[in-house]
């Protein structure tokens, strides 16, 4: 499943530049560090959060995609807060395809949706290049953060923390041959001269 027409066409468009990054099916961004070996601070996490504005908010969308590195977890309260939201919730998987939304590859280029924001982490700042998901499983784009705020009217405010992350199992050691033992020192006497033989 390469990246849509539509969204290369969306690119383009707003003459954003990209490299395509295939990869084998990941369905998370920690997958995909992990495929690619990439660092996780250099991947976004795209999580699709609902909110509720005040009814005297002039203005703010219904959705927005939170960026995060894939270190990272969505910290609703601060989306909440900063938003200055009455509730911010993670939206289900019905909610995304009602939007034209691909479940498991969401995508940070809000503008090709209607009533969708984005929002980026600040700490996503430090990574010049970035990759990002692109309404594809098997393929990514690597591109400038700076490019992706700019293309998308991003907000850049400090929406996530920290995650606890799953260590890599540890290599087994190799299981050491146990040592033969011999009755008498005749015995291992004799099974030292057949080893020389075999040397030979």
């Amino acid at each position: 499943m390469s990246v849509p027409k539509q969204v290369i066409a969306h690119l383009n468009n707003n003459k954003v530049k990209f490299e395509v990054v295939p990869h084998r099916t990941v369905y998370t961004a920690y997958d995909l560090a992990q495929t690619l070996g990439e660092k996780l601070e250099n991947i976004a996490k795209t999580l699709l959060v609902k909110v509720e504005l005040p009814k005297v908010a002039k203005e703010g969308k219904k959705y927005y995609v939170v960026a995060v590195p894939a270190s990272y977890r969505v910290d609703l309260k601060a989306v909440q807060k900063y938003l200055k939201a009455t509730k911010a919730v993670l939206a289900d998987e019905k909610e995304m395809i009602k939007l034209g939304m691909v479940a498991g590859a969401g995508t940070p280029f809000v503008s090709m949706y209607k009533d969708v924001g984005l929002i980026v982490d600040k700490s996503l700042e430090k990574a010049s290049k970035g990759l990002v998901r692109a309404e594809s499983l098997t393929e990514s784009l690597r591109m400038k953060i700076k490019d992706l705020v700019k293309s998308e009217s991003g907000l850049i405010a400090k929406v996530g923390s920290k995650a606890k992350m799953p260590k890599a199992p540890k290599a087994k050691k190799p299981a050491k041959k146990p040592k033969k033992k011999f009755a008498t020192k005749a015995a291992y006497k004799k099974s030292l001269k057949k080893t020389a033989k075999k040397r030979k």
